[in-house]
């Protein structure tokens, strides 16, 4: 996912939730402090709400761990202690995305070579938290313990916690009332509080709450704790309150069925199976709802720092589950709409016609709706809007749904016009409005993300070559959505550009001495002449003349760029090279599933089923699920991909990465509804078996592939399409 915080620091402001201070949201200022990645931390995740905490269940003063609701933290210490000793951890049982069980037994007591104290802590998150806490006794006689609760919360905002940089501000407060430990925070016109009530029998201090108790032979005590939320007054409802029925609740009635109705994956390889069901539920797991239309389904970004709404992210992921449920398509895209760009706007970047890049709440007053704050600086989202309707047209969707969303798509590209080609040369380039925004608007938007070969930083505006290549597609798009509707002068004009954007991109980004497109083209025109996997962008969306395709295939997978697991964001000969960097050669699953797709586009099969085999293998040495990037080092230096630092897991393109790569790459899938045809090219690898996708939705109906090697048999397809079988494979 871009980390839409990936820039250089930049000046600080006043934002009205959290401590009171903290840079921009959508800027970057550091990663958040991983201590080790051998104790590791698990994120429970539910719409809004989050909570990060150790795998013992505790959540630990001083670090990026919490529960979080709407961006705030509002729990930032919750350790439980038996006769004031930590808690020997056993095993972290996941039940939900939003519910899991810590499981764990006291310290033994003097004269004992094992404790006989079984500690179960389950824990759900939503609109707050309930932790249910059972003590089982495994000795023959009672046991008295102590047990001890810490507690605390600053109310600090999310970017701050994830940059390490949590600074006390505004008045904060702790009220003890009999058995009730409230937390209470006030900054200007802004209050927080979080309440949690324990046993009538505890004896409760600020930040301390501990009682005595004695667990029966063989018996159990147990007691169900409370983390209730206020926002600006008004209570927040808990979602999961003690005694209330999780499995019948609305979440996991969504989850359940979701499930029953997306496509299920089989093959002759557990690993694969294994990594599609864990893409499945993740998934899943991050849908979110958009709040003026709760039956509209989106993808945040990622978890536990971008459960929220990206531009960027939310379209590419969108586009790559097609397969799996257009309906995300669709409400991506209708949400997207809705907070389209009206006005010009410097602080958020916001012009007319421009999709935004983030949502946040609590961030900033500018630009506030009732989602939160809206940031503008993106590049890529607007033609990728335009993109993803000609998709979903192709797809089959509801006419009233194209219908609805072409206005707001002509405004996208209105504003390509205008405001994207900034002086009028044909490409589009990006320039952030103040020293506030984002220095780079592309997917790599860390500070450094775009160099030169030697390692300097190219200077805004800035032409990222992928951008033209979305502008390629998205004047396509719209040319097969005005050939739908009868618009003959609209297909010819959309396609004219096309053709224009074409041959003027391969004529000014292709360095013929070293055989690849530029990164980009700098704010003087120079050519960003780095290596780099933004190149397989290009491959995908079609704008490379086919006599430098073969030269582009053969960079992207040399020994430069592709590891073995995956392709390099940035080429090993590069200056700035760094396997163990955020975009400057490591390895991001979706990037490299986009270079696959593309490399399949050009017919270089065998190349882009090698790229694929490497992720899926990298997803199962994973445990089945892909992280949102991983160090770059070569497969032979380490026998498993090496994780990045803080990446986040599970994270929305990552997890559509491998049922991208099940479509375009081992099924060569492309229906086009609307020509009453559906592609069909397979090309399965020898090791994967046989392959079949059951429950796959198309134009109403429901299909069955079963694939080997480049053959495939399909069942269920309507009487209103024709199947389409053939590939061109290139050496």
């Amino acid at each position: 996912m871009d980390r839409s915080s990936c820039s250089c620091p930049v000046p600080l402001d006043e934002h009205p939730s959290g401590s009171g201070l903290v840079t921009d949201p959508w800027t970057f200022a550091g990663e958040p402090t991983v201590r080790s990645l051998a104790g590791g931390s698990t994120t429970l995740v539910e719409g809004a709400s989050f909570a990060i905490s150790s795998l013992s269940g505790d959540i630990e003063p001083g670090s990026a761990q919490g529960v979080f609701f709407e961006d705030t933290r509002f729990v930032s210490t919750w350790r439980i202690r038996l006769d004031e000793a930590e808690l020997q951890d056993l095993a972290l049982i996941p039940l939900h995305p939003f519910a899991a069980t810590f499981l764990s037994r006291g310290q033994p007591r003097q004269g004992q070579s094992d404790g006989t104290l079984l500690v179960e802590r389950t824990r759900y998150v939503g609109n707050g938290m309930r932790e249910d806490l059972v003590i089982r006794n495994l000795a023959h006689e009672p046991a008295a313990c102590s047990i001890s609760f810490e507690l605390d919360a600053d109310f600090a905002h999310l970017f701050e916690v994830k940059e390490s940089r949590v600074q006390v501000r505004g008045a904060h407060e702790i009220e003890v009332a009999a058995s009730v430990m409230a937390f209470t925070y006030e900054y200007r016109e802004v209050s927080r509080r979080l309440e949690v009530s324990f046993p009538s029998q505890a004896r409760v201090t600020p930040r301390l709450a501990t009682l005595d108790v004695v667990v029966p032979a063989g018996g159990e005590w147990r007691t169900c704790l409370e983390f209730r939320l206020a926002v600006d007054g008004e209570p927040v409802e808990l979602r999961y309150g003690s005694g209330a029925s999780v499995e019948d609740s609305a979440p996991v009635a969504q989850l359940r069925a979701w499930e029953q109705t997306i496509p299920r994956v089989r093959s002759d390889d557990d690993g694969l199976d294994a990594t599609f069901v864990q893409s499945e539920r993740d998934l899943g797991a991050l849908r979110i709802f958009d709040p003026e239309h709760p039956g509209r389904p989106v993808i945040a970004a990622g978890a536990p720092w971008f459960m929220t709404l990206f531009g960027r992210d939310s379209l590419i992921t969108a586009l790559m589950t097609l397969a799996v449920d257009p309906s995300l398509a669709a409400g991506t895209l209708l949400t997207l709409a809705r907070l389209q760009g009206e006005r010009v706007d410097d602080l958020t970047e916001e012009q007319p016609g421009k999709i935004l890049h983030e949502m946040r709440r609590g961030l900033t007053t500018v630009a506030d709706t009732r989602e939160g704050s809206a940031y503008y600086g993106s590049i890529d989202a607007t033609p990728l809007f335009v993109v993803l309707l000609g998709e979903l047209h192709r797809w089959g969707v509801a006419p009233e749904v194209v219908a609805q969303l072409l206005p707001h798509a002509d405004r996208a590209l209105s504003w390509i016009d205008e405001f994207g080609d900034r002086d009028g040369d044909g490409f589009v380039e990006y320039q952030r409005a103040t020293a506030r925004g984002l220095a780079n608007q592309g997917w790599k938007d860390s500070f450094d993300g775009v160099s030169f070969a030697g390692g300097r930083l190219a200077e805004t505006p800035i032409a990222l070559c992928e951008v033209q290549g979305y502008v390629y597609a998205a004047f396509l798009a719209r040319a097969e959505l005005a050939r739908a509707l009868g618009d003959a002068p609209a297909v010819s004009a959309y396609e004219a550009r096309a053709e224009r954007l074409k041959a003027a991109f391969n004529e000014q980004y292709w360095l013929e001495e070293r055989g690849y497109f530029a990164m980009g083209l700098d704010g003087e025109k120079r050519p960003i002449d780095s290596l780099s996997s933004n190149i397989g962008h290009c491959l995908w969306t079609g704008i490379v003349d086919e006599d430098k395709a073969s030269l582009v295939a053969e960079h992207l997978c040399g020994p430069e760029m592709f590891t073995g697991w995956g392709i390099r964001t940035l080429s090993s000969s590069m200056g700035r090279y760094n396997p163990v960097s955020y975009h400057n050669g490591s390895v991001w699953p979706h990037d490299s599933a986009i270079c696959a797709a593309g490399l399949a586009r050009y017919g270089f099969v065998e190349q882009a089923r090698m790229v694929t085999v490497g992720l899926l293998e990298a997803a199962e040495a994973f445990g089945g699920r892909l992280p949102e990037l991983f160090c770059g080092f070569d497969r032979k230096a380490f026998p498993i991909p090496v994780p990045y630092p803080a990446s986040c897991s599970p994270q929305a393109w990552a997890s559509a990465s491998p049922f991208w790569l099940l479509r375009t790459v081992l099924l060569g899938l492309e229906p086009s509804v609307p020509d009453g045809t559906v592609g069909l090219a397979p090309s399965v690898p020898e090791s994967f078996g046989s392959l079949t996708v059951e429950n796959l939705f198309l134009a109403g109906a429901r299909l069955t592939i079963e694939a080997t090697g480049n053959r495939a048999k399909v069942s269920g397809l309507p009487g209103s399409l024709r199947l389409v079988e053939e590939r061109s494979e290139q050496a």
